[in-house]
């Protein structure tokens, strides 16, 4: 897959592949909406391997503008919403919502950048608004996969629950074996009561280069990026 990028923006990176790996893991089907597109990475690449029909919502309009690019070059059907997701309404519902969100809480080192600190930083969209957006715009029976920061994991899963969302399936990433996880990826479901499944934890690194595990989906990603002025 061939996407465009904005030199010095947002760009993606390993969460994305990552998740990516995750979504297409559960075998996602139906109407599918993917928060906070970006270049439209996570989407694109999911809507590629897997039967959806693809949507997504994006606050900052030259990334709503390369997304969408993006699609057209790729050759798949996809309808970038440009706004707030915390404004965003839908009438028919999604089964799937899918998201590599901004999670860096405040207390983080943060960048000047305006169009970089949209992208990263949760003020922009806080777990609690985002958690309950999410369950409003599913399906009865819809499901959501994101990725989050692993330390926030609590008030997420808190966050989740009194949104009427079941977190099913928890993978915790760590760059190395003996290494603190600083991401996990998460799969929830709307109105279920099934028990939470903690999935092995994918380790990234053995001595310098990626494991079987995530080289197998960097193989399957084949993502190509090109970088391109704002």
């Amino acid at each position: 897959m061939l996407l465009y990028q904005f030199d010095g923006g947002y760009c993606y990176n390993s969460d994305s592949i990552l998740l990516y790996g995750f979504i297409t893991s559960l075998v996602p089907k139906g109407r599918m909406l993917d928060v906070g597109v970006g270049c439209g990475i996570v989407g694109l690449l999911v809507a590629r391997d897997c039967d959806v029909a693809l949507e997504g919502v994006e606050k900052q309009t030259p990334y709503a503008q390369i997304a969408r690019r993006n699609g057209e070059i790729n050759q798949i059907e996809y309808s970038v919403h440009e706004g707030d997701f915390a404004e965003f309404n839908d009438a028919k519902g999604f089964d799937w919502i899918v998201s590599n969100p901004p999670f860096y809480h405040e207390g983080s080192a943060r960048s000047e950048n305006q169009m970089l600190h949209q992208a990263r930083y949760n003020i922009h969209l806080p777990i609690e608004i985002f958690a309950r957006k999410i369950s409003k715009l599913l399906k009865p029976k819809g499901q959501t996969a994101i990725c989050y920061d692993a330390r926030q994991f609590v008030s997420l899963c808190s966050a989740f629950e009194d949104a009427g969302l079941r977190v099913v399936n928890v993978q915790f990433v760590h760059s190395k074996l003996n290494r603190a996880s600083t991401l996990v990826m998460i799969h929830a479901k709307k109105n279920s009561k099934a028990m939470t499944n903690i999935l092995p934890p994918l380790i990234t690194l053995e001595d310098k280069s990626y494991t079987p595990a995530v080289q197998e989906i960097y193989d399957r990603a084949k993502v190509h990026s090109i970088k391109c002025p704002i």
